[in-house]
């Protein structure tokens, strides 16, 4: 299995980017072919229907939609703002939805699976947020699995008890069946 590996924070010190890249480890290590991929290193402009009339997606949104073309799935590790994803992920899953020549509406996500993490200082750990990505996700035709992950009172290093938690659910991740393209 192929998993492409994001964070919704482009921030440097993150809890989220910290939180993917444990991700990547702990599902390498359940077998997975994992990448990160940086939303850093894919800059594109906020999503406008006549920028993409104009011009097509930018360069940053055809190479991250072929990081995903390329997956059997994603994880997403997402920060809560206001109780929603951060318009940097929601941006970017904007853009790469969209469909080029030949390809039908939300092709890149058919058939795809992904899991879904969040952390947070505060005590809800993110969990508002990983019920709305997971409607977003579901409506783009991915299959989220069950298994979902929030880190309440998150500190940026996981203890060995979250830790573990986190490596019960890459493992849940690797042993889940790829849905077959819809």
């Amino acid at each position: 299995m192929k998993i492409l590996v994001m964070a919704g924070s482009a921030r440097l010190g993150s809890i989220h980017r910290k939180l993917a890249r444990e991700a990547v480890v702990e599902l390498r290590a359940a077998g997975v072919d994992a990448t990160m991929a940086d939303l850093r290193d894919y800059p594109m402009p906020i999503y406008d229907g006549d920028l993409e009339a104009d011009g097509g997606l930018p360069a940053g949104a055809k190479a991250l939609k072929e990081l995903a073309r390329a997956s059997d799935g994603y994880v997403i590790a997402t920060p809560e703002y206001n109780g929603s994803y951060p318009a940097l992920l929601k941006n970017a899953l904007d853009w790469i939805s969209r469909p080029e020549t030949g390809e039908g509406p939300l092709e890149v996500f058919r058939g795809k699976l992904a899991g879904i993490l969040a952390a947070s200082p505060g005590p809800g750990g993110g969990r508002r947020v990983l019920k709305q990505l997971r409607e977003l996700l579901e409506m783009m035709r991915v299959r989220v699995i069950p298994e979902e992950l929030s880190f309440p009172q998150a500190t940026g290093d996981l203890n060995d008890e979250d830790r573990a938690r986190l490596r019960v659910w890459a493992e849940t991740l690797a042993h889940s069946e790829v849905p077959a393209a819809r």
